[in-house]
């Protein structure tokens, strides 16, 4: 699983997620992909779904929402 940052120098988050899911790695169309980000607006979540990842979590991140998040993509 991946626990994705959003905003990195260079590449963000959701094009660092659309290289993975475009990567011919064997794993890359069904590793898990979450979003970690302080971008908590429904449009973020729609652009990390979008960017195919399979999860958005607001920081500051709720453990509980961590672990559920963790058990239901593994």
């Amino acid at each position: 699983m991946i626990l994705m940052d959003i905003q990195m120098p260079v590449l963000d988050g959701y094009g660092a997620a659309k290289k993975i899911r475009s990567s011919s790695h064997p794993e890359a169309k069904t590793i898990p992909i979450a979003a970690m980000t302080a971008n908590a607006f429904a449009e973020d979540v729609h652009k990390a779904m979008a960017s195919g990842m399979n999860a958005h979590m607001a920081k500051p991140v709720n453990m509980d929402i961590l672990k559920s998040t963790v058990f239901k993509l593994i």
